[in-house]
Formats: structure tokens, C-alpha cells, sequence
């Protein structure tokens, strides 16, 4: 999906990785045909199910690209050129005042390969977002450091006890974490408790590897805080302040290395330079890997 970055703050520099929003597809209906209705072709399944329907909420124009209906959002703009954009709801197609529907058209079927992939992209996304909706109860599991976690409700501990379990067979999560709250706690209580538990958690693993990794890059922060930021994991501020977004938290030590790694070299180089990268490299060498897979990856949703 492309993406304009914002404008960037001169006193702050900001890593930017949004989670990509939610893109509605809508299944073409499928009309039984009349009895009476004798030139009905039959359609085979495999040409249903390589079929599908992407509409945008505010479409007025639909065209067909490589067998797919697609309806999109046609704005009229003071540009040059036809711009496409698959943002969070769709197609949009922002085209001049002089241009007539035919050269949209022939537009979009040029570009119908690139459309029909970024919106395949964000269906899918969507559905693992909708996987990663976190349902509150006793016995659900969350990410926590690369790693799964049972929250377990436990009326007898109080506050919150992360426990292994060294019984636990093969493939099946090895920690539980012991919330202090009866069975019939509501799930804003549930989610509440797990909440605080992970964003002190998130503060302490922080702080150790910020530590870690000024002494390597031989920069000094002047203070640390936690971000609940939904378009940044992190930021650095020409002051000497980071910033990091807790929910970092759960996501494995290599990708939380990355992100330190990212804003403290900023202390050094306050932009996205080559001389910036080699700065990261310096102390990651394998940094890019890293970072794929915090822009791949799907934090939980909690509400």
C-alpha cells in the first residue's frame, strides 16, 4: 500500500510503521437463475472463487479489472496526472477536471495488476487484524516477547505473576501469567490488569537495552518514555528524549533491538541518511531483518 509520510518534525524524527488499516471486501452475489430462463450458462466454481468484488464505501465509478468488480472513489483534483491510492477503505482515483472517463478507464486497467495486488494485501491483512482481536477471558493467550502467554485468572495472586511452565508439551505455550482477579471479572477488568502488567514489563526491557546500546553507539538519552502512539514505534527528539511504543513488547528481543537501535542512533545522526544506516549497522548488522518483521508483523488488538 503506498503511503505519503508526513511532514517531519525538525526537532523530531519519528520511525514510522503504521499498522495498515482495514479494507472491506464484499463478495459478488451469486443469483440462482430462473426456471424459465433458458439461456442461464453454467458458471464453474473455480471462476466463483477467483472472483471477487472490492468496493469503497463512497465509490460512484466501478470497473472491472482481470475478472474483479472493483468500485472506487473518483475525486476530481488540480493535478497533472490520474493518481491511484488504496488507502483504508479502498480504491481511490483522484483524476484532472479535463480528463474523461475513457483515459480513467484505460488508467486503471494499465495499473490493474498493481491495484488488485495492494488490495489482496490488505485483505489479507485484515483478516489476520481480525485474528489478533484479543478476547478477554480466562485462558486466552497474548504475545509476549516473540513468545505466547496464557493469562490465567487467578483470584489467590495478587497483581500479576508470570509463571513458566516446564510440564507443558510441545507446541503448547509454556507461560501463563496469573492475574489477581475472580472468574466473573469483566473483560475490561481482564484486559485493563494484562495492559498494566505489559507496559511495565515493556519499561524494564527498554531501559536494559537502551542501556545496552548506549554504551555501543556512545550516545547519552536524557529521558525515557513509554508511547501508546498508533503510527510510530518510536521517536528521538534533539533533546536527548526517546520515545518507545510498549507495544513493542510483543514482539521478540531482535525486533525491540531494532527499533532502540533506530532512535538512539538518531542521537547521532538526526536523519535517515546512509551515514544514519551505517550507524544502525554498526551495532546490527542484520538490522533489515529485523525490520521486516516489524512491519509485517500484527500486534493484538485489544479493544
Amino acid at each position: 500500500m503506498s503511503r505519503r509520510p508526513a511532514a517531519a518534525d525538525p526537532q523530531q524524527l519519528a520511525l514510522f510503521e503504521a499498522a495498515a488499516p482495514v479494507v472491506g471486501v464484499v463478495p459478488e452475489p451469486l443469483v440462482p437463475p430462473s426456471e424459465a430462463d433458458t439461456s442461464f450458462e453454467p458458471v464453474s466454481i473455480a471462476s466463483v472463487l477467483m472472483s471477487t468484488t472490492f468496493r469503497h464505501p463512497q465509490a460512484d465509478r466501478e470497473t472491472r479489472l482481470n475478472e474483479h468488480v472493483v468500485g472506487y472513489a473518483l475525486k476530481r483534483a488540480r493535478r497533472r496526472s490520474i493518481g491511484f491510492i488504496v488507502g483504508p477503505e479502498g480504491l481511490s482515483v483522484n483524476a484532472p477536471k479535463w480528463v474523461g472517463l475513457h483515459d480513467i478507464e484505460l488508467a486503471l486497467q494499465e495499473k490493474a495488476n498493481w491495484i488488485l495486488r495492494k488490495l489482496r494485501e490488505q485483505q489479507e491483512r485484515a483478516q489476520r487484524l481480525h485474528a489478533a482481536k484479543v478476547d478477554w477471558r480466562d485462558g486466552t493467550t497474548i504475545p509476549f516477547l516473540g513468545d505466547t502467554v496464557i493469562i490465567v485468572l487467578d483470584p489467590r495472586t495478587t497483581g500479576a505473576i508470570l509463571n513458566p511452565d516446564s510440564t507443558a508439551l510441545p507446541g503448547v505455550p509454556h507461560l501463563t501469567l496469573h492475574v489477581g482477579l475472580p472468574h466473573t471479572a469483566t473483560t475490561a477488568q481482564i484486559r485493563d490488569a494484562v495492559q498494566s502488567w505489559l507496559q511495565r514489563q515493556a519499561r524494564r526491557v527498554f531501559e536494559e537495552r537502551c542501556q545496552l546500546f548506549t554504551q555501543r553507539l556512545g550516545v547519552r538519552y536524557t529521558r525515557l518514555s513509554l508511547s501508546s502512539a498508533q503510527t510510530r514505534w518510536g521517536s528521538a527528539s534533539a533533546d536527548g528524549s526517546i520515545r518507545l511504543n510498549w507495544r513493542l513488547i510483543h514482539f521478540a528481543l531482535p525486533t525491540i533491538d531494532y527499533v532502540v537501535a533506530h532512535e538512539l542512533a538518531h542521537l547521532r545522526e538526526m536523519n535517515h541518511s546512509p551515514r544514519f544506516w551505517d550507524v544502525v549497522r554498526s551495532v546490527l548488522p542484520e538490522y533489515e531483518q529485523a525490520r521486516g518483521t516489524l512491519k509485517d508483523g500484527v500486534v493484538p488488538v485489544f479493544d
